[in-house]
């Protein structure tokens, strides 16, 4: 049966740090605690670049975690213009490595446009439980 939790933040810096503690307690909660490491860097990237980049002033955004079997689905939502890419950064560069690293921690990757804002999502898969004999 699938499953699905999703929480509203405010643009803010402390919304990333709350976001990752959603995920972890979503995450924990599932009991799929091997990949709460991953999905925690990952919506603190996603968190970051939404506020950075998405979400207007006086606006929120949302995270959204789905679970269907051992497969997770991770979406950030914001109300803001344009749509992330993936681009490769100076060495000495101070920023632009985020989404490169979640594209490589994640099993796939994408991004949804809507009327007003987009979805960025990530998916996930949990190696399947042992076999107990």
């Amino acid at each position: 049966m699938p499953l699905s939790q999703r929480q509203r933040f405010p643009r803010g810096r402390a919304s990333v740090g709350a976001s990752r503690d959603f995920v972890r307690d979503v995450l924990s909660e599932w009991d799929l605690h091997s990949l709460i490491d991953d999905i925690a860097l990952c919506v603190s990237e996603l968190t970051t670049n939404a506020l950075l980049h998405g979400v207007p002033p006086g606006r929120e955004f949302c995270v959204d975690l789905q679970r269907n079997g051992n497969s997770v689905r991770l979406e950030v939502r914001d109300s803001g213009p344009g749509r992330p890419a993936i681009r490769h950064a100076d060495p000495d560069a101070c920023s632009g490595r985020g989404l490169h690293i979640v594209n490589e921690l994640a099993d796939s990757f994408g991004v949804d446009d809507h009327v007003v804002g987009k979805t960025v999502w990530l998916t996930f898969e949990a190696p399947p439980p042992p076999r107990t004999q």
